[in-house]
């Protein structure tokens, strides 16, 4: 099938932009770094084509499939980390991003596969549940750059802590810019989930199936929610921070993966993406 050939070859490409990027990123290496960008773009390229074959095959934009759901979140992840090397970002951020795109396009081929649990029509109100789906994968691709900046909060203030000098310290960016940074991409992240479960929300009371506001990822996602608030109630009424910042948003990502593997356990979708 086209898709798979277009979907290994892409993974192929990711894998050795990665080992550009890390090659970039354990000695300064431009040339590595050219080249992993390069490839990087051809990756996007690729997802782009297969995220517009499934459109041409479902007749509407692609997330109907837990893989629709996973392309979209590495094309996604894919695009950001390349506005981040356009806007001459953190080396670091760029690679750790890619990390978790790669990861996800692994898990999308390995998991599962593109024709399988077609998520369930819900007759008027698909469109909506589709729509839904959709903000949800850009929320989750904007919380997972501001994991990754967060991550690298606390990686470089625990380094700073005990002293620890070298080159990779050096090519970070300062403390303050890590955590303004993770905190612009968990602002745009969290109003994008609010915007996407709101639909959801419409979409279960238009077909008057208020019990499945009770599941358990409804519930894991409103904790989530709720863990990203308590972030930024931290920040903006008490000051809040730094380390302590920091954590919150790597509980409240938690969350939302831990949110991602309860499929098994869910009644809201037929496949869990959101």
């Amino acid at each position: 099938m086209l898709l798979n050939l277009i979907y290994n070859t892409g993974i192929c490409i990711y894998a050795l932009s990665l080992l550009f990027y890390i090659s970039d990123c354990v000695s300064r290496n431009p040339m590595a770094k050219r080249i992993g960008t390069g490839l990087l773009v051809i990756t996007s390229l690729l997802l782009a084509a297969g995220i517009g074959l499934r459109a041409m095959t479902e007749g509407h934009f692609p997330v109907s499939t837990p893989s629709d759901f996973l392309l979209l979140l590495a094309f996604s992840i894919a695009v950001i980390s390349l506005a981040f090397h356009w806007l001459n970002k953190s080396e670091y951020a760029i690679l750790l991003m890619n990390i978790v795109g790669f990861a996800v396009m692994l898990l999308n081929r390995q998991w599962i596969s593109e024709g399988n649990n077609v998520l369930t029509s819900w007759e008027t109100e698909q469109r909506l549940l589709l729509l839904h789906i959709g903000l949800a994968s850009i929320s989750f691709a904007a919380l997972t750059v501001g994991a990754v900046f967060a991550a690298m909060y606390m990686f470089l203030h625990r380094k700073l802590k005990v002293k620890q000098w070298n080159d990779t310290i050096r090519r970070l960016p300062s403390l303050e810019m890590l955590d303004l940074y993770s905190y612009r991409a968990l602002i745009i992240g969290t109003w994008i989930l609010v915007g996407s479960l709101a639909l959801a929300v419409v979409s279960v009371a238009s077909a008057g199936r208020w019990s499945l506001l009770t599941d358990i990822k409804v519930l894991t996602t409103l904790i989530a929610l709720g863990m990203y608030m308590v972030y930024f109630m931290k920040r903006r009424l008490w000051k809040y921070t730094g380390k302590q910042a920091a954590l919150w948003a790597l509980v409240g990502y938690g969350f939302i993966v831990l949110n991602f593997f309860l499929n098994a356990w869910s009644n809201f979708h037929s496949w869990a993406g959101v």
